[in-house]
């Protein structure tokens, strides 16, 4: 019995140790673009322009760090304006803007689409410039309140007006 319990064991591990040889390939696949370039210039470049676009699909990633379908394309794409076509770094992002709109870019120029995303943070900055002078301006303008005094002896209303400039 003991020796039925070993082999099976055996027989467990072994099949757990070969089952991931058998894997098909595609699970291995490796989600590292190999891209081949014809100087070291062009290769930063390209890095350099991956890391500005934005993944259409992954909402704030760049298609450098995105594992989309979108993000691998938009890669390919780069590379083949790069290095095939010659085309420089503005043409790139123009062609990119031009395809998929002004949403792939990170700094998108101010236009009658965006002026809404450039004016907002200068909006909210006067707001809270606003807010913060009406604070100031009320509490300079609080005064010891002024006190009925009739009805008091000297001395007291003396004293309650030192108690008041203290």
């Amino acid at each position: 019995m003991e020796l039925m319990l070993r082999l099976a064991s055996l027989a467990t591990v072994l099949w757990l140790a070969t089952w991931g040889l058998s894997v098909p390939p595609t699970y291995a696949a490796s989600p590292v673009d190999v891209f081949t370039f014809n100087s070291i210039e062009e290769e930063a470049r390209y890095r350099r322009l991956i890391a500005e676009i934005r993944c259409p699909k992954c909402m704030n990633t760049n298609i450098a760090g995105s594992d989309a379908t979108s993000a691998q394309t938009l890669r390919v794409a780069v590379h083949r304006l790069i290095v095939q076509e010659g085309k420089t770094d503005q043409e790139v992002l123009d062609f990119m803007q031009d395809r998929y709109g002004d949403f792939v870019l990170y700094d998108p120029p101010l236009s009658s689409k965006t002026w809404f995303i450039w004016l907002l943070p200068v909006g909210v900055a006067l707001v809270i410039i606003g807010f913060i002078f009406r604070l100031l301006r009320k509490t300079q303008d609080l005064a010891p309140p002024e006190l009925d005094l009739k009805g008091l002896d000297p001395a007291t209303q003396a004293r309650l007006r030192d108690i008041i400039q203290d």
